[in-house]
């Protein structure tokens, strides 16, 4: 049934003096409610800079649930008629304190709260993570999800949410990374084919006081120390269908149906959360375990042979040096597993090339990793696919192949969608990840893979029949660390380097995949909320 609603992502600025912030809330609210909106989405931290001298501190600035900020906020949603969701600083039993979001009804009733599980860089030092998955909150409009800022750079958080039948992810953010908006809040809906409404901040997300001599640690220029706004409503496919601008206060409202959610089929017929199979992601719900393998390469030229010819382009990319050469799945069709190793083991001769290509063999789909010398990796597709109904024989667990520029992960064709299979390529300790896959959906390559690459730290190639991507690390990666480069905003974000037709010839750094900590105490890999995500291992009824 369709399910009408229009809804608001807000962004303003907060400082110091919780009166004036809740005065700014309030003054957002009823822009957003001028609007005819009727959820409402405010950013992270709308009581207080996530900045505090002391644990101490941050515990008697914090919000109460029975308190004045709180008790405002809930009358206002009331006087609106409107559901309002905001991010604080709350202030627990046990001296503890969360970074909480909260949903508040049209009646000024608490429908829902979730405490922030991943914690971004200094946050740690006075915030206490959460220590549950967050619910779905069911309500007359839609079964509504609620995460925030850091939980979104990652996707475990907000695929838990939309595996347990979220069909609206509501986002607050206290963030200056620009590439929230371009990359880690649209991809959040295209892969789970959920709504997701976000909330950013605008003005100085640290005190002015102390803001020179943090850029100047940083590297950073002052100006990058701000909330990067673009406050934004993403459709189930990605596409962004209102965004406020990068500077200043702004209301982004639009209409949605809700029920446009319920479809989570791909183009091609695959159901992209019916496909999962929780009993392979266990790791991601385990406790890390620290890397013992070396680092990969400092560099690895690679190739992406999209090809006519692709025997032809294969042996052309291994005589111009290329390490790793990644052809698009089934590249020689209906040919023979021990057929495609000897014909392209051939090609490679006399190099010490390793090339990456698929084959049908009977009733499995196999990535195959094949050198001058033959056959030296095989990876069995994970996920039944509409496009290969013939592939019944899956795979148990995504296998890593150590090669002299570093360890390999392969991700055969569709199981390019799963995000869960980039996952634990990455607690799989992979440098490097080949996708030989076909074109798919237009986000799967605009979003999908970079951010595969951003959240787990993996350099990956990917081929398909019209060409592929290239996806580097960058060296500049780790926050509270001196920046090398120009800052430009991004943070999480690889190098794209994009193939057209023929062979297209790129640099990765595999020795990157190592550093995972994106700032202070937080590594995107092995500070997943591990403890909070069993839902991602339970079969579905």
């Amino acid at each position: 049934m369709s399910v009408k609603l229009r809804v608001a992502a807000v962004q303003f600025a907060a400082g110091e003096d919780v009166e004036a912030n809740l005065a700014a809330c309030l003054r957002m609210i009823d822009a957003a409610a001028a609007e005819g909106a009727e959820l409402i989405v405010l950013p992270e931290f709308c009581n207080h800079l996530s900045w505090y001298e002391s644990r101490v501190t941050a515990h008697r600035k914090a919000c109460t649930l029975d308190g004045p900020f709180l008790r405002a906020i809930a009358e206002r949603a009331a006087r609106h008629g409107a559901y309002v969701k905001l991010n604080v600083t709350l202030a627990r039993e046990g001296g503890r304190t969360t970074a909480t979001s909260l949903l508040y009804s049209p009646r000024g009733e608490l429908l829902g709260q979730s405490d922030k599980l991943t914690l971004m860089g200094a946050e740690g030092d006075h915030l206490n993570p959460g220590e549950a998955p967050g619910p779905i909150v069911a309500t007359p409009v839609g079964r509504i999800g609620l995460y925030a800022c850091m939980e979104g750079v990652t996707a475990d958080v907000t695929r838990d949410l939309a595996v347990r039948g979220a069909q609206l992810l509501l986002n607050s953010l206290n963030s200056f990374a620009t590439d929230e908006a371009s990359l880690h809040i649209p991809v959040r809906a295209a892969e789970n084919k959920v709504w997701v409404v976000a909330a950013n901040k605008v003005g100085s997300l640290l005190p002015e006081a102390h803001l020179p001599a943090i850029a100047e640690k940083l590297g950073v220029p002052e100006e990058w120390l701000h909330g990067a706004g673009e406050s934004q409503i993403v459709a189930p496919d990605g596409t962004v269908v209102a965004r406020a601008p990068r500077t200043g206060e702004a209301v982004a409202v639009a209409d949605i149906d809700v029920s446009a959610a319920d479809l989570k089929v791909r183009g091609d017929g695959t159901d992209i959360l019916a496909r999962r199979r929780p009993e392979l992601y266990g790791p991601i719900a385990s406790a890390p375990v620290a890397r013992t393998a070396a680092p990969g390469a400092d560099a690895a030229k690679v190739a992406v042979v999209a090809s006519a010819d692709p025997l032809a382009g294969a042996a052309e990319a291994a005589a111009a040096g290329a390490e790793l050469i990644v052809l698009p799945e089934l590249a020689f069709g209906d040919t023979e597993r021990a057929e495609v190793v000897a014909i392209l083991g051939k090609a490679l001769s006399g190099t010490s090339a390793h090339a990456v290509t698929s084959a049908r063999d009977g009733d499995a789909h196999v990535g195959l990793v094949v050198s001058a010398e033959g056959e030296a990796g095989a990876q069995l597709q994970l996920h039944a696919g509409a496009r290969t109904p013939w592939a019944t024989r899956l795979g148990a667990a995504v296998e890593i192949f150590t090669l002299p520029f570093g360890r390999l992960a392969v991700v055969v064709g569709d199981d390019a969608v799963t995000v869960e299979t980039f996952r634990l390529a990455a607690i799989a300790d992979a440098d490097v990840v080949a996708v030989p896959r076909a074109a798919g959906e237009a986000w799967e390559t605009a979003l999908g893979l970079p951010e595969r690459a951003a959240e787990n730290r993996l350099n990956i190639v990917s081929t398909w029949a019209e060409g592929g991507q290239v996806l580097d690390l960058t060296g500049d990666f780790t926050l509270w660390t001196a920046w090398e480069g120009p800052f430009t905003g991004r943070i999480s974000h690889p190098i794209v380097t994009e193939a057209g037709p023929g062979v297209t010839y790129a640099v990765v750094h595999p020795a990157q995949a190592v550093n995972r900590f994106v700032s202070k105490n937080t590594d995107l890999v092995n500070g997943r909320a591990w403890q909070a995500l069993a839902g991602l291992t339970e079969t579905a009824p």
